[in-house]
């Protein structure tokens, strides 16, 4: 159990507060609504250029580091397709600190054009070096499109091509921020070596007259139903063939998911899955194969992905890719692997509770499913799930309509 305690203030702000007084740190999280699906198809990018440009000074702090490092606190942040994480940690005796650079930064960040220039170059070369220059590196960039055709998950969160970024003005940078990084748009949580009435009094002070602005209301298209599959083939200068296979499943807060998320766990998570058993142990088709859930807030997607063997023809390591898949259907999976399934994702959450970063995150991410306490539930929804519920699961997720497969095949081979 994560003990907490919420509040919101008159301007929508959202606040949990958990307490530990075992350690003598304390941490802030500020998750943002906002993601690259909430971005416009012709300017894509934005929400990570954010992520960079939040550090990059605001209305009365030149400097968000330094300030922060005097005190002994460390920062960082992320970006993914649903929302913009930053979160950072000091001594408890610091927290203030905290306090005044958060507020500041979402009171309004500086929007120097030098520094929209800076950052700019930093996200175009991250961009370069990470998903052009890389090899199957450019994967989300060819995948997302071809599973998604009308909900924005269909380009990465880096964005669609390095254009957006470059023609980004410095009003659409405005715009954007005022858009979405306001308090009836934010989830704060502070936890660690902290008390409610310390946090409400702080929360007063730095965030409350910060003005709420309008909370931007979501209407994205739903991806419809896939009634076929979907193939495409590219070859480049990769070390070797590469096979990708996605499969649309329901959303991270949807009836169905823990019981995709453990059939995935089954099929291909670590080195006694199915997958990695019989296709690089037994059959020495892969090098390399595994499966995982995206975990997205809307339907996302299984992905099954593996480097294969040299001199093994791609279609033959689909086809024995596709025979486990059928297995897994027609006999879904074994008393001894729901077990190991599911102990790896209990395991995998009572670890995070070490960390008191880790619990100020699951909070937030509990508090923007609309429901705080489904943080206590996780668990329990995944013991729940059943043998039959795996194979229904893989019944209807791992059908062959339902799938977008890239060939990533390797020049010369």
């Amino acid at each position: 159990m994560i003990p907490y305690t919420a509040f919101t203030l008159d301007n929508g702000l959202q606040v949990i507060v958990h307490e530990d007084s075992s350690v003598q740190i304390a941490v802030m999280n500020i998750l943002y609504d906002v993601g690259s699906r909430d971005e416009k198809p012709d300017k894509t990018g934005f929400a990570h250029l954010f992520e960079h440009l939040m550090f990059g000074g605001s209305a009365n702090i030149p400097s968000y580091d330094e300030p922060l490092q005097v005190v002994g606190g460390e920062n960082n942040a992320f970006t993914n397709t649903d929302i913009t994480n930053y979160y950072l940690t000091l001594p408890a005796s610091n927290l203030e600190t905290g306090f005044w650079l958060e507020s500041d930064r979402m009171l309004s960040l500086s929007f120097d054009p030098q520094v929209l220039e800076v950052q700019r170059k930093v996200v175009i070369e991250e961009f370069k070096q990470r998903y052009l220059n890389q090899p199957y590196g450019d994967v989300w960039l060819k995948l997302r499109p071809l599973a998604y055709t009308q909900h924005p998950y269909q380009w990465a969160t880096i964005g669609k091509e390095i254009s957006h970024i470059e023609n980004a003005t410095l009003q659409d940078v405005k715009d954007f921020f005022y858009t979405h990084y306001i308090p009836s748009n934010a989830i704060l949580v502070v936890a660690g070596n902290v008390t409610v009435a310390q946090v409400k009094a702080l929360s007063e002070k730095w965030f409350a007259p910060i003005p709420a602005g309008i909370k931007p209301k979501r209407t994205l298209v739903a991806e419809p139903k896939q009634t076929q599959k979907r193939t495409e083939k590219i070859t480049a200068k990769v070390p070797a063939h590469a096979l990708y296979k996605s499969y649309h499943m329901p959303g991270r807060f949807d009836t169905g998911f823990h019981a995709a998320d453990l059939m995935s766990d089954v099929l291909g998570r670590g080195h006694s899955s199915r997958l990695y058993n019989q296709l690089v142990k037994e059959q020495e088709i892969f090098t390399s194969v595994s499966s995982f859930t995206m975990g997205t807030i809307d339907p996302g997607l299984i992905v099954v992905s593996g480097r294969i063997k040299p001199g093994i023809p791609i279609e033959e390591a689909e086809s024995a890719v596709d025979t486990i898949i059928r297995e897994l259907v027609s006999q879904g999976a074994t008393n001894e692997e729901l077990t190991k399934a599911r102990n790896q994702a209990l395991t995998t959450i009572e670890f995070e509770k070490v960390e008191v970063i880790n619990r100020a995150m699951n909070l937030a991410f509990a508090t923007l499913s609309g429901d705080v306490d489904s943080v206590n539930q996780e668990s329990e929804k995944i013991a729940r799930v059943s043998a039959e519920d795996i194979q229904q699961a893989a019944a209807e997720i791992l059908r062959p309509e339902n799938s977008s497969t890239l060939y990533y095949c390797a020049e010369g081979i």
